[in-house]
């Protein structure tokens, strides 16, 4: 299909940061942007939320239906606001990561998906990727080359998501196409949203820190901060990926902590991530664009 005239695409993501489903359209040849579209967003009630954090970390087995069950729900009705789209780029829910082991896995039906939507539906990339020796991130890499060719930057830049972990993707436009040596640098930066919404569920029984206000008022205790950057991850040279919960140890370093003081502490732990991962870009990028979900970091 993408051989021919560009087409209009329409993807999906429901992120580990469990707030929901965001979708957007655009038309591409699967090189090239040549016009964003519509977008939306489709929000997770308390009950899925439920169902989905219940799963995590689950691998395949008995006991997935209910999980399933919202995941193809709230995907079928997202997508079905988007009439035009001629094919559709479906994620997912990622329940468990681990790249160098079992692999990954991401809970859906992209056939069943798209007998409902009526369009041809692409799907589960991060196990093809991670059975190919990937970290299980395949796309975002060349859509934010794409991205930095459309905003017609000359020099390097950086974008930035912060959904449940976060991720860097670092892009020299001056390259001709993704796949040239030197065109990209892609990885994990550490954790984002995903602890810090969990601090929330167990001590407030609130599904982010909207806004970061909790956060605003509390004080970054240091001591907890420098031991988390002592994690070896952060050494570690990309490519590299996390699955949410690999820095549990956040809640840890924290236990002790007011409620406050453990969410400004955590946020700060997620923004020194960010700044360690900065250090792997090949020079310093000249713009950083920062996206991303879950209701805490902003």
């Amino acid at each position: 299909m993408l051989d021919k005239e560009p087409v209009w695409a329409l993807g999906a993501m429901s992120g580990t940061s469990l707030d929901g489903v965001d979708a957007a359209m655009l038309r591409t040849d699967g090189e090239r942007i040549f016009e964003f579209g519509g977008s939306g967003y489709r929000p997770y009630t308390d009950a899925e939320r439920a169902v989905l954090r219940a799963a995590l970390g689950r691998w395949q087995g008995a006991g997935l239906e209910p999980a399933l069950a919202v995941v193809q729900a709230a995907h079928a009705e997202t997508l079905s606001r988007f009439p035009g789209a001629e094919i559709v780029g479906f994620h997912g829910q990622t329940l468990a990561h681990e790249p160098a082991g079992r692999g990954t896995h991401q809970l859906g039906d992209g056939g069943a998906l798209a007998r409902a939507l009526g369009v041809p539906v692409v799907w589960d990339f991060r196990t093809a990727d991670v059975r190919l020796g990937g970290q299980g991130a395949p796309l975002a890499p060349f859509f934010h080359f794409a991205c930095a060719k459309w905003i017609g930057a000359r020099d390097p830049v950086a974008f930035l998501n912060l959904g449940g972990v976060g991720n860097l993707t670092w892009v020299d436009p001056a390259r001709s196409g993704p796949e040239e040596e030197g065109a990209l640098l892609a990885f994990d930066t550490g954790p984002a949203n995903a602890p810090i919404n969990d601090l929330m569920m167990q001590r407030r029984g609130l599904d982010c820190d909207r806004d970061g206000a909790l956060a605003a008022t509390g004080q970054v205790v240091d001591g907890a901060l420098e031991l988390f950057l002592e994690e070896a991850y952060f050494l570690k040279m990309p490519p590299k990926s996390l699955d949410r919960d690999d820095f549990s140890v956040m809640l840890d370093l924290v236990r002790e902590l007011g409620d406050a003081d453990a969410a400004a502490t955590m946020t700060a732990m997620s923004a020194a991530a960010v700044m360690r991962g900065m250090e792997h870009c090949p020079t310093p990028p000249a713009r950083l664009l920062v996206t991303g979900a879950g209701g805490t970091i902003r």
